[in-house]
């Protein structure tokens, strides 16, 4: 049984598809000899459909394009001609900074949610990835269930019992789609005002919110990505040295395609003396930081904690806040500034915070960069589902542990209320017994197992521009209730227990309240638009 299912065009799609994109049967391509617009629109797309890329492009795009030009290219043999010309500039100027400035858009589909949170980590990338509220996870790919079917577990012992506990779980999952549709639909009465399409995709949206819990980490998704040469070469750096063997495997079809549009850029990346040494610089260090770990804390119990936890903040933060708003249309220092804001009235505080933050209209009024003079960590014991959210805001710094069932796990209150809380929990048990049959032999794939719904932990550290961003968005009505529940408790404790009340007050648009159904408003402005 393969890996990866591969796509079939006929051959007018074949010799359209081989224009633009650099295999036509791969999970990994890269975009080429399209406008950065329609690559950019191809990639939002991407985000919101169950197809394919190249069935996309084939199906929307196509059209719209003029392709009288592009007969005789083929992106499929590579492109020489940039080779020689990148090696020229590399001889001349150097690769780290010429590298940050020619970047590619890549496909990557097929992907196992595991290899999703990887393949995001980087601070330099743009990422959209498949949403788990637009699409139904049960829809097949090549006959099966969309799940990741890793090789050394389907040829050892549990291979059989792999794909048919996965199997049992998206039986949950699709059963339980319809429960709750049904009756999120029985008890939310339409708008006088809405249409039926806007009604049903609203309300299809929560019950995919509710339910997609219960899907397994092994869940398949679609992912693209845009990146410089030098934010590749370092994610592929961190791949190859990975201790996930889809990571590692994932990673040599990434530079196989890469290196078909940017090859001098990753020149490196395999080179044993260069890309090797530092590849096996990250595995050493990874091992005997694991190592001392376990030995030192590994026989302790974890204790009993809040969802959000605040561990660290600067007590002093809103007065320094003050002496860098002051700074740029001072003439004075900062230290001499942070002891004169101490001596201002509180009516003089409040006026200087005021003049810089403004009358925000909209959350994409953001104040300026004297709000990056602090930073917030918190500890947070949240489901999987809310944590796949969280971990693509890129500019601030995330941390995770190992993904186990042994942190429980949250069930939404709409699965009880519809009657399928029995079903739910038998597919989290399910979930957990399959991850301790597999964690013995295979631990770094025993994760795969792992539904959304259990909860693990992750530690978050921003500073307060961030946090405006992120807990304005993440508090949004049309947001997943479990991360909108982070959110908004982040923003309590910034306000009250780091006392920092000023830059709480700052964040004008979070939402607290949330709606019945939470992508109708979302469904109507997009009815409204397409009108």
């Amino acid at each position: 049984m393969t890996v990866y299912v591969p796509e079939s065009f006929d051959a007018n799609e074949q010799e359209i598809l081989r224009r633009y994109f650099t295999n036509l049967d791969g999970p990994v391509f890269a975009l080429v000899n399209l406008p950065e617009v329609v690559k950019g629109a191809l990639f939002a797309r991407y985000s919101r459909s169950a197809k394919s890329l190249r069935r996309l492009f084939l199906d929307e795009f196509v059209s719209d394009l003029d392709l009288s030009g592009d007969q005789t290219v083929d992106a499929t043999i590579g492109l020489e001609r940039a080779e020689d010309l990148y090696e020229k500039v590399f001889v001349e100027y150097g690769d780290d900074s010429v590298a940050q400035l020619g970047g590619v858009h890549l496909a990557c589909e097929q992907a196992s949610n595991l290899l999703t949170k990887i393949l995001e980590r980087g601070r330099l990338m743009s990422y959209l990835e498949q949403s788990t509220r637009y699409i139904n996870y049960d829809a097949r790919l090549g006959g099966r269930y969309r799940f990741y079917r890793d090789a050394d577990i389907l040829n050892g012992p549990y291979g059989t019992r792999y794909v048919g506990d996965m199997d049992r779980m998206f039986d949950a999952y699709s059963s339980m789609v319809e429960t709750v549709t049904d009756h999120v639909r029985k008890t939310v009465k339409k708008g006088a005002t809405d249409s039926d399409f806007v009604y049903r995709q609203a309300t299809r949206a929560k019950a995919l919110d509710a339910v997609r819990g219960v899907l397994p980490a092994a869940s398949l998704s679609n992912l693209g990505i845009y990146g410089t040469g030098q934010g590749y070469e370092a994610l592929l750096l961190r791949m190859r040295g990975h201790a996930l063997p889809e990571a590692r495997q994932y990673a040599d079809m990434m530079l196989t395609e890469l290196r078909k549009v940017v090859p001098s850029f990753l020149k490196r990346v395999d080179v044993a003396e260069r890309g090797g040494k530092w590849t096996n610089y990250l595995i050493e260090r990874q091992q005997q930081t694991l190592g001392l770990v376990d030995e030192y804390f590994g026989a302790l119990d974890p204790q009993e904690t809040q969802e959000v936890v605040l561990t660290d903040f600067d007590p002093e933060g809103e007065d320094k806040l003050l002496a860098a708003i002051c700074y740029s249309s001072s003439h004075l220092s900062e230290q001499q500034l942070l002891k004169e804001v101490r001596s201002l009235s509180h009516e003089q505080r409040v006026n200087l915070i005021r003049a810089y933050v403004g009358e925000r209209e909209n959350r994409r009024h953001k104040p300026g960069r004297a709000f990056e003079r602090i930073d917030y960590r918190f500890d947070v014991l949240g489901d999987y589902g809310a944590f796949r959210d969280l971990q693509r805001h890129r500019l601030l710094t995330i941390e995770w542990q190992r993904l186990t069932p042994h942190h429980g796990f949250i069930r939404p209150e709409v699965v009880a209320e519809s009657g399928a809380g029995d079903a739910f929990d038998e597919a989290m048990h399910r979930s957990s017994e399959l991850y301790d049959a597999l964690l013995p032999e295979y631990p770094s794939q025993a994760p795969y197992a792992v539904s959304m719904a259990y909860r693990m932990r992750y530690v978050m550290q921003f500073n307060a521009r961030e946090a405006i961003h992120m807990l304005e968005l993440r508090s949004s009505p049309q947001g997943h209730p479990s991360y909108r529940r982070v959110a908004i408790e982040m923003h309590r404790l910034i306000g009250e227990k780091a006392g920092h009340r000023a830059i709480a007050d700052a964040m004008t648009h979070i939402v607290k309240n949330a709606p019945e159904l939470e992508r109708l408003d979302s469904e109507r402005k997009a009815e409204a638009r397409r009108k």
